[in-house]
């Protein structure tokens, strides 16, 4: 029996009828496709390396214990993997829209929070893999390491013969409180031993650069946005991607300056221009403001099943027509939030939520997933992927593309995700307020092309505020 984080029990809390909380991805492979069972046994044979892929969720009505998780004592691979065949033709419109349709289920929180579905009828005798693994069992580089683990590097390799499993027993109800119980006079001191050690771990000159950054972000918060971008949200999506190759992404960078995530983010930026002038919405000097996930995982922490990750907020600035300006200003922002150590303060607002009751912890975390609210209107994460071919069976693994759930009143979120020379942009949205998701999508190639170094021999335009 393992006790849910902090962080992990909000992404459980967080999520409602409206709102399934899974992260997921769609892997297409060469043909030809396997068959149903194969896959089937493939999974199986997996499962001893993913130990909490035969878990569940125990909560108490009430939350007035923390959730744990617990071996799943009714556990079987075929309420795990399932099979679809994707409509003729089997083109990328057909597989977004099966996709779509997926990803919008809610996982079934009784029995262990992760799906596969095999999908096969894709053109050309290639065939997918669609995948669904729920925010409390792990964050976006928590999923690739899983997928890492269940697939394979080599194209020889065969499925492992089942292990046979049994299941611990089942926490009862009174053990669970007396060990909640033994844990809660120790809790608060072990929250207070790790908030503590955050801030141990900060020189002066950070915690002042800190604090002085609090200020700047605070500023950054009064700029107007694009709430009106913000709104209820219903159980449909829509999901698509566009793709673009990393070292078409370098080659900006190194003609612009600034890092990948941040010419990706003004590509987006750019996107999103596209959509308010669409909508009639555009206007001078208004931003998006972005939920920008960072990863606080260690050099040691890679395989971990659990959230490790923290974010920052950054204004996209949309209302600015110069592209080149865009990029400096989310530069900018960028450089500030590291330098300033702006994701500490998540991360420590995460630890100090763990001294909460549980129950005061769901209904916080409702609150706030629920209430509506201006401040954000999207969400933005970078991923990097395999940086090596994976294989299923024998067949090689040709594309991946990311799906991150949307929240209350957020209607609009982005993945980024690599694999070998791809880099691949899955955009979220709510079926019924966003049927506009492809001017998003055509966005983000225009914002690329706007930003790609113009050929030898031709002027290049200098970049306002850069070095």
């Amino acid at each position: 029996m393992n006790r849910m984080s902090t962080l992990d029990a909000e992404f459980f809390f967080a999520e409602h009828d409206n709102v399934p909380m899974h992260m997921g991805s769609v892997a297409v492979f060469d043909g030809p496709a396997p068959a149903y069972q194969d896959v089937m046994r493939l999974f199986e044979s997996k499962l001893p390396r993913v130990p909490r892929y035969r878990q569940v969720v125990r909560a108490v009505p009430g939350q007035i214990l923390r959730p744990v998780w617990a071996d799943d004592e009714h556990f079987t691979i075929r309420h795990q993997v399932h099979h679809a065949t994707v409509p003729a033709p089997g083109g990328d419109e057909q597989l977004r829209a099966v996709a779509a349709k997926l990803f919008a289920r809610r996982l079934d929180l009784s029995r262990p929070l992760w799906e596969e579905w095999f999908l096969d009828g894709l053109e050309g005798g290639r065939w997918a893999i669609l995948s669904k693994v729920h925010h409390c069992m792990a964050d976006g580089i928590g999923g690739n390491d899983l997928m890492t683990l269940v697939f394979d590097t080599d194209p020889q390799a065969r499925p492992a013969e089942p292990v046979k499993w049994t299941p611990a027993s089942g926490p009862s109800l009174a053990g669970r409180a007396a060990d909640q119980l033994r844990d809660a006079l120790t809790w608060p001191a072990r929250q207070l031993i790790t908030a503590s050690g955050q801030l141990r771990r900060a020189k002066p000159r950070d915690l002042l650069d800190f604090g002085l950054g609090l200020g700047e972000s605070t500023r950054r918060l009064a700029e107007p946005s694009a709430g009106f971008l913000n709104g209820p949200i219903g159980p449909r999506r829509r999901w698509a991607w566009t793709t673009t190759s990393l070292d078409g992404l370098k080659q900006i960078r190194k003609a612009r300056g600034g890092t990948i995530n941040d010419v990706v983010l003004t590509a987006i930026t750019g996107a999103f221009r596209d959509l308010l002038a669409e909508r009639g919405k555009l206007a001078d000097g208004l931003v998006v403001r972005s939920l920008v996930p960072v990863s606080t995982r260690g050099p040691d922490e890679t395989g971990v099943v659990t959230n490790l990750v923290s974010a920052v907020l950054v204004n996209l600035p949309a209302g600015e027509p110069d592209p080149l300006r865009r990029l400096t200003a989310i530069r900018q922002q960028m450089d500030s939030l590291k330098h300033q150590h702006q994701e500490v303060s998540a991360e420590i607002l995460t630890t100090m939520l763990g001294f909460s009751a549980p129950m005061l912890l769901a209904l916080g975390t409702k609150a706030a997933y629920r209430m509506p609210q201006p401040l954000l209107q999207t969400v933005t994460t970078n991923v990097p992927g395999p940086r090596i071919p994976l294989y299923v069976l024998g067949r090689r693994m040709t594309a991946l593309h990311p799906y991150v759930p949307i929240g209350n009143a957020v209607r609009i979120s982005i993945a980024i995700l690599s694999y070998l020379d791809t880099v691949s942009f899955g955009v979220t949205a709510d079926y019924d307020s966003v049927p506009d998701v492809d001017v998003l999508v055509q966005g983000i190639q225009r914002g690329l092309a706007e930003l790609a170094p113009q050929p030898a021999g031709a002027p290049q335009p200098a970049i306002p505020g850069g070095t």
